[in-house]
Protein backbone atom coordinates (compact mmCIF):
# COMPACT_ATOMS: atom_id res chain seq x y z
CA UNK A 1 0.00 0.00 0.00
CA UNK A 2 0.85 3.29 -0.78
CA UNK A 3 -0.10 6.47 1.64
CA UNK A 4 0.25 10.42 0.66
CA UNK A 5 1.25 12.12 3.89
CA UNK A 6 0.65 15.77 3.81
CA UNK A 7 -0.17 18.76 6.16
CA UNK A 8 -1.13 22.90 5.98
CA UNK A 9 1.06 23.75 8.53
CA UNK A 10 4.42 23.42 6.65
CA UNK A 11 7.18 20.57 5.86
CA UNK A 12 8.61 21.19 9.03
CA UNK A 13 5.91 20.97 11.34
CA UNK A 14 6.22 19.05 14.69
CA UNK A 15 2.54 17.33 13.59
CA UNK A 16 3.84 15.85 10.41
CA UNK A 17 6.63 14.25 11.70
CA UNK A 18 5.17 12.64 14.86
CA UNK A 19 2.23 11.07 12.44
CA UNK A 20 5.12 9.84 10.05
CA UNK A 21 6.67 7.91 13.13
CA UNK A 22 3.40 6.12 13.69
CA UNK A 23 2.23 5.53 10.49
CA UNK A 24 5.73 4.13 9.48
CA UNK A 25 5.55 1.48 11.96
CA UNK A 26 2.02 0.19 9.73
CA UNK A 27 4.82 -1.15 7.29
CA UNK A 28 3.57 0.97 4.02
CA UNK A 29 5.25 2.91 1.56
CA UNK A 30 4.67 6.61 2.53
CA UNK A 31 5.36 9.22 0.48
CA UNK A 32 5.16 13.12 1.62
CA UNK A 33 4.50 16.00 -0.11
CA UNK A 34 3.71 19.21 2.18
CA UNK A 35 3.92 22.77 1.84
CA UNK A 36 7.38 24.54 2.04
CA UNK A 37 5.55 27.02 4.18
CA UNK A 38 2.90 27.42 7.03
CA UNK A 39 -0.91 27.32 5.27
CA UNK A 40 -2.55 27.29 7.86
CA UNK A 41 -6.88 28.01 7.22
CA UNK A 42 -6.38 28.56 3.59
CA UNK A 43 -9.20 26.17 2.57
CA UNK A 44 -9.72 24.56 -0.96
CA UNK A 45 -6.96 27.26 -2.51
CA UNK A 46 -5.90 25.68 -5.79
CA UNK A 47 -3.06 27.65 -7.69
CA UNK A 48 -3.95 28.35 -11.13
CA UNK A 49 -2.40 31.87 -12.03
CA UNK A 50 1.58 30.78 -11.61
CA UNK A 51 3.93 27.87 -11.87
CA UNK A 52 4.28 25.65 -8.40
CA UNK A 53 7.78 23.83 -7.60
CA UNK A 54 8.16 20.65 -5.86
CA UNK A 55 11.70 20.45 -4.10
CA UNK A 56 13.60 17.54 -2.24
CA UNK A 57 12.96 18.76 2.06
CA UNK A 58 13.31 17.11 5.26
CA UNK A 59 10.85 16.72 7.98
CA UNK A 60 11.22 17.98 11.42
CA UNK A 61 14.15 15.82 12.50
CA UNK A 62 16.00 17.49 9.69
CA UNK A 63 16.65 13.67 8.41
CA UNK A 64 13.12 11.89 7.01
CA UNK A 65 13.36 12.75 3.50
CA UNK A 66 10.18 14.49 2.08
CA UNK A 67 8.93 16.78 -0.69
CA UNK A 68 8.32 20.61 -0.07
CA UNK A 69 5.10 22.38 -2.12
CA UNK A 70 5.20 26.12 -3.16
CA UNK A 71 1.73 26.06 -3.32
CA UNK A 72 -1.26 25.30 -0.93
CA UNK A 73 -1.91 21.90 0.67
CA UNK A 74 -4.52 21.02 -2.19
CA UNK A 75 -2.32 22.26 -4.89
CA UNK A 76 0.80 19.51 -3.38
CA UNK A 77 -2.10 16.45 -3.35
CA UNK A 78 -3.02 17.29 -6.90
CA UNK A 79 0.28 17.38 -8.27
CA UNK A 80 1.15 14.16 -6.42
CA UNK A 81 -1.84 12.56 -7.66
CA UNK A 82 -1.62 13.82 -11.07
CA UNK A 83 2.00 12.78 -12.31
CA UNK A 84 4.53 13.86 -9.78
CA UNK A 85 4.39 10.59 -8.22
CA UNK A 86 4.89 7.74 -10.74
CA UNK A 87 2.59 5.13 -8.17
CA UNK A 88 -0.70 4.40 -7.47
CA UNK A 89 -1.52 6.41 -4.13
CA UNK A 90 -4.29 3.94 -1.71
CA UNK A 91 -4.92 7.09 0.81
CA UNK A 92 -4.26 10.57 1.63
CA UNK A 93 -3.67 11.81 4.91
CA UNK A 94 -3.53 15.17 5.92
CA UNK A 95 -2.10 16.10 9.39
CA UNK A 96 -1.61 16.34 12.46
CA UNK A 97 -3.28 19.56 12.87
CA UNK A 98 -2.26 21.50 15.93
CA UNK A 99 -5.83 22.61 16.39
CA UNK A 100 -8.97 21.14 16.42
CA UNK A 101 -11.08 21.15 12.87
CA UNK A 102 -14.57 20.52 13.93
CA UNK A 103 -18.04 21.63 12.45
CA UNK A 104 -17.56 25.16 10.26
CA UNK A 105 -13.92 24.99 10.47
CA UNK A 106 -13.72 22.59 7.18
CA UNK A 107 -14.54 25.28 5.14
CA UNK A 108 -11.49 27.11 6.37
CA UNK A 109 -9.46 23.81 7.51
CA UNK A 110 -6.38 23.22 5.08
CA UNK A 111 -5.57 19.86 6.43
CA UNK A 112 -9.18 18.48 5.53
CA UNK A 113 -9.33 19.90 2.41
CA UNK A 114 -5.70 18.29 1.37
CA UNK A 115 -8.07 14.97 2.19
CA UNK A 116 -10.58 16.34 0.12
CA UNK A 117 -8.57 16.67 -2.60
CA UNK A 118 -8.04 13.32 -2.57
CA UNK A 119 -11.38 12.56 -2.55
CA UNK A 120 -11.75 14.55 -5.75
CA UNK A 121 -9.09 12.68 -7.62
CA UNK A 122 -10.32 9.03 -6.69
CA UNK A 123 -8.40 8.39 -3.35
CA UNK A 124 -9.52 7.87 -0.09
CA UNK A 125 -8.39 10.70 2.65
CA UNK A 126 -8.13 10.99 6.56
CA UNK A 127 -7.43 14.16 8.00
CA UNK A 128 -6.06 13.93 11.60
CA UNK A 129 -6.07 16.97 14.01
CA UNK A 130 -5.90 17.93 18.01
CA UNK A 131 -4.76 20.04 20.52
CA UNK A 132 -0.93 20.40 20.72
CA UNK A 133 2.23 22.92 20.87
CA UNK A 134 5.00 20.56 21.86
CA UNK A 135 6.18 17.23 19.39
CA UNK A 136 4.88 14.85 22.70
CA UNK A 137 1.80 16.44 22.70
CA UNK A 138 0.91 15.10 19.06
CA UNK A 139 1.50 11.56 20.52
CA UNK A 140 -2.18 10.44 21.50
CA UNK A 141 -3.36 11.93 17.95
CA UNK A 142 -0.55 9.93 15.98
CA UNK A 143 -1.85 6.89 18.02
CA UNK A 144 -5.39 7.16 16.86
CA UNK A 145 -4.44 7.74 13.18
CA UNK A 146 -2.21 4.77 13.21
CA UNK A 147 -5.11 2.47 13.74
CA UNK A 148 -7.59 4.09 11.86
CA UNK A 149 -5.19 4.62 9.00
CA UNK A 150 -4.40 0.94 8.98
CA UNK A 151 -8.39 -0.12 9.04
CA UNK A 152 -9.12 2.44 5.92
CA UNK A 153 -6.19 0.68 4.19
CA UNK A 154 -7.57 -2.95 4.97
CA UNK A 155 -11.22 -2.53 4.72
CA UNK A 156 -10.91 0.83 2.31
CA UNK A 157 -13.79 3.27 2.42
CA UNK A 158 -17.00 3.89 0.70
CA UNK A 159 -16.29 5.91 -2.42
CA UNK A 160 -15.89 9.47 -2.14
CA UNK A 161 -15.66 9.68 1.70
CA UNK A 162 -13.27 11.22 3.94
CA UNK A 163 -13.05 10.59 7.43
CA UNK A 164 -11.87 13.90 9.91
CA UNK A 165 -10.18 12.73 13.28
CA UNK A 166 -9.65 15.22 16.03
CA UNK A 167 -8.19 13.60 19.13
CA UNK A 168 -8.04 15.69 22.56
CA UNK A 169 -5.06 15.29 24.89
CA UNK A 170 -6.12 12.33 26.63
CA UNK A 171 -8.72 10.66 25.07
CA UNK A 172 -11.08 8.36 26.85
CA UNK A 173 -11.64 6.29 23.44
CA UNK A 174 -13.36 6.76 19.79
CA UNK A 175 -16.98 8.07 19.52
CA UNK A 176 -18.58 8.19 15.42
CA UNK A 177 -19.59 11.81 15.45
CA UNK A 178 -21.43 13.74 12.92
CA UNK A 179 -20.90 17.82 12.00
CA UNK A 180 -21.88 20.20 15.41
CA UNK A 181 -21.97 24.02 14.92
CA UNK A 182 -18.72 26.00 15.43
CA UNK A 183 -19.63 29.79 17.53
CA UNK A 184 -16.44 32.08 16.44
CA UNK A 185 -16.02 34.86 18.14
CA UNK A 186 -13.86 37.06 15.06
CA UNK A 187 -13.12 40.80 15.75
CA UNK A 188 -11.61 43.14 12.84
CA UNK A 189 -9.07 44.85 14.28
CA UNK A 190 -8.62 48.34 12.49
CA UNK A 191 -5.04 49.90 12.69
CA UNK A 192 -3.05 52.83 10.52
CA UNK A 193 0.67 52.31 9.23
CA UNK A 194 3.19 55.35 9.38
CA UNK A 195 1.58 56.97 6.41
CA UNK A 196 -2.17 56.98 8.70
CA UNK A 197 -3.89 54.45 5.69
CA UNK A 198 -5.78 52.16 7.73
CA UNK A 199 -5.24 48.35 7.60
CA UNK A 200 -7.30 45.32 9.05
CA UNK A 201 -6.32 42.63 11.46
CA UNK A 202 -8.73 39.54 12.03
CA UNK A 203 -8.36 38.26 15.47
CA UNK A 204 -10.78 37.25 18.10
CA UNK A 205 -10.76 34.42 21.03
CA UNK A 206 -10.77 31.21 20.62
CA UNK A 207 -13.99 29.66 18.80
CA UNK A 208 -16.32 27.66 21.09
CA UNK A 209 -19.48 25.45 19.96
CA UNK A 210 -22.58 24.52 20.99
CA UNK A 211 -22.22 20.45 22.91
CA UNK A 212 -25.01 18.82 21.27
CA UNK A 213 -24.19 14.60 21.52
CA UNK A 214 -23.47 13.29 18.42
CA UNK A 215 -21.82 15.81 17.03
CA UNK A 216 -17.51 16.10 17.15
CA UNK A 217 -17.55 19.47 19.40
CA UNK A 218 -19.22 17.37 21.74
CA UNK A 219 -16.87 14.40 21.78
CA UNK A 220 -13.80 16.60 22.13
CA UNK A 221 -15.90 18.46 24.54
CA UNK A 222 -16.24 15.48 26.54
CA UNK A 223 -12.97 13.99 26.15
CA UNK A 224 -13.33 11.57 23.42
CA UNK A 225 -11.97 11.34 20.45
CA UNK A 226 -13.89 11.88 17.35
CA UNK A 227 -14.36 10.41 13.96
CA UNK A 228 -16.49 12.17 10.93
CA UNK A 229 -17.57 10.89 8.02
CA UNK A 230 -17.60 13.31 5.27
CA UNK A 231 -18.19 13.64 1.53
CA UNK A 232 -18.26 16.84 -0.68
CA UNK A 233 -21.96 16.93 -1.74
CA UNK A 234 -23.07 20.11 -0.17
CA UNK A 235 -26.71 19.86 -0.91
CA UNK A 236 -29.00 20.49 1.51
CA UNK A 237 -31.24 17.73 0.73
CA UNK A 238 -33.88 18.75 3.60
CA UNK A 239 -34.44 22.29 1.64
CA UNK A 240 -35.11 20.58 -1.74
CA UNK A 241 -39.00 19.89 -1.31
CA UNK A 242 -39.24 23.57 0.14
CA UNK A 243 -37.72 25.19 -3.05
CA UNK A 244 -40.21 23.75 -5.42
CA UNK A 245 -42.37 26.22 -4.18
CA UNK A 246 -39.85 28.88 -5.62
CA UNK A 247 -40.06 27.37 -9.12
CA UNK A 248 -43.43 27.18 -9.37
CA UNK A 249 -44.15 31.23 -8.22
CA UNK A 250 -41.29 32.48 -10.46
Amino acid sequence: MHILLTNDDGVAAPGLLALWRELITLGHTITIVAPANNMSAVGHRKTLHKPLRIDPAVLADGTTPAWSCSGSPADGVALALKGFLPDTVDLVVSGINPNFNLAQDLTYSGTVTAAMEGVIAGVPGVAVSTQARALAEYAPAAGWARRIVSLCLSRGLPTGVLLNLNVPKAPQGLKITRQGRRIYHDVAVIREDPRGRPYYWIGGDEPTGEAIEGTDVWAVTHGWASLTPLDLDLTAHHALAGLQGFVDAA
